[in-house]
């Protein structure tokens, strides 16, 4: 007798970013959904839309409706690696944006981001092309979070090993 169990659909969402500007800002392709809802502590349903401007992202969802700068989203994977120009930009955000013993780093939600990135890889492959990245971009983080973020990476690879 067959087997009446279904095979795991493939769910195709639509994306809520949507790009207002014939000129893509070079930092657009870093802008997620996953980034949004970590940077605003909210779920991914709660987003109602997110507008790409020419030199601003504007965010609109549940309770959030802010303005927000390309050089706060955090890099990926599946994109052309940063650059000395996304560096440069990431690196003049965070000495506006924080107090001044953290100015040279990266926002603390960067840190979560990855350990969320780590978790969701679905292979070793994939994994150390995660921590490959946050290595590239160590500058971001201070020890304790780099110490966090590799043990994370370490956790994650033993439990796809087994």
């Amino acid at each position: 007798m067959l087997s009446s169990l279904k095979p795991k659909a493939l769910v195709i969402r639509e994306s809520k970013i949507i790009h207002k500007s014939a000129i893509v800002h070079p930092l657009a392709r870093f802008v997620t959904e996953e980034a949004i809802c970590l940077r605003f502590q909210i779920n991914r349903e709660d987003i109602y839309t997110v507008e790409c401007w020419r030199y601003i992202i504007y965010v609109h969802g549940k309770g959030v409706s802010k303005f927000v700068s390309y050089a706060d989203f955090p890099p990926i994977l599946g994109v052309k690696a940063p650059t000395q120009s996304d560096v440069a930009k990431w690196r003049r955000r965070w000495r506006k944006q924080h107090e001044p013993h953290r100015h040279k780093q990266a926002p603390h939600w960067w840190g979560e981001f990855f350990i969320d990135e780590f978790s969701q890889a679905h292979s070793e492959a994939m994994l150390h092309s995660w921590v490959e990245l946050v290595e590239s971009i160590q500058f971001a983080f201070n020890t304790e979070k780099l110490a966090e973020l590799r043990n994370s990476y370490q956790q994650e690879k033993l439990l796809l090993r087994s």
